[in-house]
């Protein structure tokens, strides 16, 4: 029988996630350069930056392998 490492399972989909955000982080980077560039408002840049910081979060409350399939950094 395969038993699976949930603890084990939540590190790896924390690594996924972080190499998932790392290019949306870095295009988040560019668009809050250019606003504050333009003067324009940053505040769903600095939202966004933030909700993708704390996605690896989400991989603590998870259950099941099924739940933590599902985390995706898309919003």
């Amino acid at each position: 029988m395969i038993t699976i490492n949930l603890t084990k399972a939540k590190e790896i989909t924390r690594d996924r996630l972080r190499a998932d955000r790392k290019p949306l982080l870095e295009e988040q980077d560019i668009l809050f350069m250019k606003a504050q560039e333009s003067g324009a408002d940053t505040t769903d840049i600095v939202a966004e930056k933030q909700r993708l910081r704390d996605i690896t979060k989400d991989a603590d409350s998870c259950t099941t392998t099924d739940q933590l399939k599902a985390l995706s950094c898309e919003g």
